[in-house]
């Protein structure tokens, strides 16, 4: 299945790199500017670095005008502004603002999932032996990962909010409460995991291993490339360019360990083990579906998550808003 994961990826972005040589042709074309609106401390910025550090920005004929920001909230903010072209977020939010009258969409950038982790000696070896335990939840009561979980194990009869005790927090924060032992196990999200799993921390389960449980036949995008559709219609050369210099960086990032030493300063860390960790958990996260297939996914956890986070998560529509995901060339 991996291997024909590939292959298509392969193909798609061997499409997209068609389009791109076609387009560059054209004699006398100026760079075409996108200004991307991107957490600082995100993995966003360890694309963009390799994409920079191997000049794939100018092979693109793109100027890619970076604005760091503190927090995906504040990039969402951009976006609504009309001060960014494009910032990453998840599809739940595109369809959420969709039904709302604002027309953005969501292209695939990481299939990466939080995981519920803990201590190595710790005798909870299931899901299930997190009834009566204490367990630290990172991104709060409506966090996606967190109702995906609360779905997976209502299944089995057991209600995660009254059956277990709950605390909340900041991730960084949970992750701190996890390595002092102050809470029995934690969720939190995929490059915190990577950070205990580097300190000897156990994966229990990752949110990936539960949704085929919840319906979806196969790994799911949850973030992605978010733009508005109107800037998409009248700057289509530019952002097939845009994917397929992504995707060329990806799988930069994927066949060369060395293209990492580019990266290794962005992630706050010297630690190799944890380093190696995180590569190889950005490695997995990396979509190689097409964008039918996750779309198919994510309409059936859209229903999953909308009966179960309700209008405070999902807002008025109670179906994946059609539109939110974006096919950049046909076949996609």
């Amino acid at each position: 299945m991996r291997a024909r994961g590939v292959i298509r990826a392969f193909g798609r972005t061997l499409a997209l790199a068609t389009m791109l040589a076609l387009t560059l042709a054209a004699p006398g074309r100026a760079a075409d500017t996108i200004r991307l609106a991107v957490q600082k401390t995100g993995t966003f910025s360890w694309e963009l670095a390799a994409i920079r550090a191997s000049g794939l920005d100018k092979e693109a004929d793109l100027t890619l005008e970076v604005a760091e920001l503190a927090s995906t909230e504040a990039g969402k903010i951009a976006m609504r502004a009309g001060s960014a072209d494009i910032i990453l977020s998840d599809w739940l939010w595109v369809s959420r603002e969709r039904a709302l009258g604002a027309k953005l969409t969501f292209y695939p950038y990481s299939s990466a999932l939080g995981a519920v982790m803990v201590p190595a000696a710790s005798p909870i070896k299931t899901l299930a032996d997190l009834k009566g335990r204490k367990l630290a939840v990172a991104g709060g009561a409506i966090d996606k990962s967190w109702l995906l979980l609360q779905a997976r194990m209502k299944q089995d009869g057991i209600d995660l909010k009254s059956d277990a005790t709950i605390v909340y927090g900041a991730p960084p924060l949970i992750a701190a409460k996890a390595l002092d032992g102050e809470m029995e196990a934690s969720l939190n999200f995929w490059n915190f995991c990577a950070q205990l799993e580097a300190k000897g921390f156990r994966r229990l389960a990752g949110i990936e291993e539960i949704l085929p449980k919840l319906g979806a036949k196969g790994a799911v995008s949850a973030v992605g490339y978010v733009f508005d559709e109107s800037w998409a219609a009248s700057h289509k050369d530019a952002v097939a360019r845009f994917i397929a210099m992504t995707r060329k960086a990806k799988q930069l990032l994927v066949t060369s360990d060395a293209a990492w030493d580019k990266i290794a300063p962005l992630t706050g860390t010297s630690d190799a083990t944890l380093l190696k960790t995180y590569r190889e958990r950005y490695r997995d996260g990396i979509p190689r579906r097409s964008i039918a297939e996750e779309e198919q996914d994510a309409r059936v956890l859209y229903r999953v998550l909308a009966e179960i986070g309700g209008r405070d998560l999902v807002g008025p529509a109670t179906e994946l808003d059609p539109g939110t995901f974006y096919h950049a060339v046909p076949g996609d």
